[in-house]
């Protein structure tokens, strides 16, 4: 009786086995096979979201044909813990692998809407709406808009779908703190109170990919963190025998190159123009200084710079004051801090604006006077031509 039990026994885990093995068969190539969507879908993977909700929910977009297969085949591959947040195309007919590897690798974002949202001179912001095309890639533009000028249909349309968007904030070189504290206020994506408006020159410009809700401050102390650290490595490797003291001087002088010039080509040129002149102890005399003693870095002034402007005593006007300003006139970014403490070697003492969007310099008095003058000729040409 017991041979007959055993054999009986025996041939039920052999057929347990069988229809195991069976199944596990199936089940990879199911897990392979080719996905039942028939055109590319947008998928979000939220912040700590568990394998079962991201199972679940490709499952009802229709991107998987099953939520417990494609559980059972992230566990087997190891790769359950490693789901990665963000929003990913999924193309048509991707198999359960593949959309696996998908929502596991990481990497930028592939969101089908992205806001990038411009900070300006004023202290507002453009915000440009895009979408890519699912599976072509194509880039269309949706909008362009300033939030005083009213805000579109399309992005009210989106943001009322809670629809998965990335928004960039771009922070350009050259803007004051205020300036960037006013236009991050103004940004209505994202959230939370800016404590106080930080020091002058020690928010690090840059783009920044944020979500909607995002915290402000978190985004002032991210930039505080960054230029800290832009600020330290920079003075660490700085030329020997600058008339800079601290790195704060560094600092100022920083951005007063970021002031005066755009040109990549120009700033350890502008720099040595500056270093040189604080070696002989002349003034800077440059005229974003003055600027910032008008308007101490909250708005833009608007118009020229008038003759009274120049003689005026303020803590910042270079025309003036010897040696530095007290802080800096602006928000530098790293190629200028590079530029203040790594100059190029030069003889030069002056220049200006040569009517291309450089300058012109000049060791010489004499031949500064000379590029003044053709400098004040293409002005009054252009002013003749409604320029």
């Amino acid at each position: 009786m017991w041979k007959s039990v055993a054999a009986n026994g025996m041939t039920v885990l052999i057929v347990v086995f069988i229809a195991l093995a069976g199944a596990i068969a199936w089940g990879q190539r199911e897990f392979r096979a080719p996905g039942p969507l028939t055109v590319a879908v947008f998928f979000e993977v939220p912040r700590g979201a568990s394998l079962r909700r991201v199972s679940d929910d490709l499952e009802e977009l229709g991107a998987v044909s099953s939520a417990m297969l494609f559980r059972l085949g992230a566990q087997y591959a190891d790769m359950a813990d490693q789901l990665r947040f963000g929003s990913y195309e999924i193309p048509a007919g991707s198999s359960m692998q593949e959309v696996l590897d998908i929502v596991t690798a990481g990497g930028p974002s592939q969101f089908r809407y992205t806001a990038t949202y411009v900070l300006s001179l004023a202290g507002t912001g453009e915000l440009r709406l895009r979408e890519r095309v699912p599976g072509s890639g194509e880039i269309v533009a949706l909008a362009d808009f300033a939030y005083e000028d009213g805000v579109p249909e399309v992005y009210t349309a989106l943001v009322a779908a809670e629809t998965p968007m990335v928004y960039r904030i771009s922070v350009p070189e050259g803007l004051t703190s205020w300036q960037i504290v006013e236009g991050l206020r103004a940004a209505d994506f994202l959230s939370g109170e800016i404590a106080e408006v930080p020091p002058e020159g020690m928010l690090a410009p840059d783009t920044f990919e944020v979500r909607r809700g995002t915290d402000r401050q978190g985004i002032i102390d991210a930039m505080l963190a960054a230029q800290e650290a832009i600020l330290a490595e920079a003075w660490a490797t700085r030329q020997d025998g600058l008339p800079l003291a601290t790195a704060q001087e560094a600092l100022i002088l920083a951005s007063i190159i970021e002031k005066e010039t755009s040109v990549p080509d120009e700033r350890r040129q502008v720099s040595s123009v500056f270093v040189n002149r604080l070696n002989r102890g002349m003034r800077l005399q440059t005229d974003p200084t003055v600027i910032y003693g008008i308007t101490e870095g909250r708005g833009v002034l608007g118009r020229g710079i008038r003759a009274s402007e120049l003689r005026a005593e303020t803590a910042w006007n270079t025309y003036v004051i010897d040696g530095l300003p007290p802080t800096p006139i602006a928000n530098p970014g790293r190629a200028a801090i590079e530029a203040a403490v790594n100059p190029d070697a030069t003889p030069l003492l002056f220049f200006v604006a040569d009517g291309t969007g450089g300058h012109a310099f000049a060791e010489t008095l004499e031949e500064h006077n000379r590029n003044v003058a053709a400098w004040r000729r293409i002005e009054a040409e252009r002013e003749a031509a409604g320029q």
